[in-house]
């Protein structure tokens, strides 16, 4: 079982990379993972390639503030996604580039902001729905979250980025990467690619016990 430190290390080491590579500056974004008796979170207004293991914010399963630097302000977005589904350990949100922009442009859908368009945005990432702009910390975003946390693996806040959740930190980081990477390949297209057909996203789905 993991410890407690060592999934604070685990949350710096994620922070660090997706800063490191551009998926997050300044002090946008935060992380957090799930413990048997509350979350550790990564604090307000904090720097996630700059972060060390002490500074992580504890959290009891009340909500209650129990050690580390102030929580960040998505707290309670963070626990309704933890609350409705069970199987996840890991929830990280980011401000990244190509995926703001792309609310900014006009998103594919509301129920889904990109097109099936790669094998691997099927099979890692799936679905991701469009959550209206709300100023960042918001209740009634948390709340629309919390609706959706068992159906997909994360949304995407208009103007403010996406939050994917997974069985771990890492996993969900790596899941939120390939939806970027996804954004990017999509905008930077001259031509628009057609989407994955349905009979095609239907096999990935079967032979890979993918959800799409």
């Amino acid at each position: 079982m993991t410890t407690e430190q060592q999934l604070r290390e685990e949350i710096c080491q994620a922070g660090r990379s997706l800063y490191e590579r551009g998926y997050t500056v300044g002090t946008a974004g935060n992380i957090s993972a799930r413990l048997e008796d509350g979350w550790l979170i990564t604090p307000t207004d904090a720097c996630l390639g700059r972060l060390v293991p002490q500074q992580i914010a504890k959290v009891s399963r009340e909500g209650e503030w129990l050690s580390g630097d102030k929580p960040s302000k998505t707290l309670l977005l963070h626990r309704q996604v933890y609350d409705r589904n069970p199987e996840v350990q890991g929830v990280v949100h980011t401000h990244s580039t190509n995926l703001v922009g792309l609310t900014l442009e006009g998103v594919w859908q509301p129920e889904c902001i990109l097109p099936p368009i790669t094998p691997y945005q099927v099979l890692k990432v799936g679905r991701i729905p469009l959550i209206r702009y709300c100023r960042p910390g918001a209740p009634q975003v948390a709340e629309q979250v919390a609706q959706l946390a068992c159906e997909v693996r994360g949304v995407m806040l208009e103007r403010l980025g996406p939050v994917v959740w997974g069985r771990s930190v890492l996993s969900a980081c790596f899941a939120l990467e390939e939806l970027e990477e996804t954004a990017r390949l999509w905008r930077q297209a001259a031509v628009k690619p057609q989407p994955l057909g349905d009979s095609d996203v239907a096999e990935l789905c079967e032979v890979f016990a993918a959800r799409w």
